[in-house]
């Protein structure tokens, strides 16, 4: 068995000129980054390999999850094959994982997280949000096995509106 647990990178800032792989988060992104890094502590498995884009908004929004969730930045993992936004580019990354890891924790990019859990989930989502998160679990003893797998979970801040308007109005 072999889970898998994808979060889509935080929304980024477009305030300043910059090249796409160097993209902070922005003030919402970083707001929802904590939102649902606080929400996920009961899906995640005792052990993990964690993996993020080497993109700044990825890495940033790996950094606030890290934090909330007590795990070491350290050992998070940079890759440059993360910052894809194709599908079977995400998908020859995680099949290459080694199969000592049992669950991967992975940040990256959409057009790749959304394309990559409608083929391998067995729910249809129709776009996977900045800040979503989607827990998959797979039958199968190697990561190069892939095939379709369920989705156990998903976590996006729209679950989380009556949350996220409660603390806006508490910061004006």
């Amino acid at each position: 068995m072999k889970n898998l647990i994808l979060i889509r990178h935080s929304k980024s800032s477009w305030e300043t000129p910059s090249k796409d792989i160097d993209r902070p988060l922005s003030k919402r992104g970083i707001h929802n980054a904590h939102l649902i890094s606080e929400k996920i502590n009961v899906i995640l498995p005792k052990t993990y390999v964690v993996w993020s884009s080497i993109a700044k908004r990825a890495k940033e929004t790996a950094m606030i999850f890290s934090q909330n969730l007590m795990i070491p930045y350290e050992n998070i993992i940079l890759r440059d094959d993360l910052y894809t936004f194709e599908e079977k580019k995400l998908e020859e990354s995680i099949k290459n994982c080694e199969n000592r890891y049992d669950n991967l924790i992975l940040f990256g990019h959409n057009g790749a997280i959304t394309n990559f859990v409608n083929k391998f989930g067995d729910l249809l989502i129709e776009n996977v949000p900045t800040s979503g998160v989607v827990s998959m679990k797979f039958d199968i003893d190697a990561w190069s096995n892939l095939q379709k797998g369920q989705i156990i979970k998903t976590v996006f801040p729209s679950h989380f509106k009556h949350e996220q308007y409660k603390s806006e109005s508490v910061h004006r």
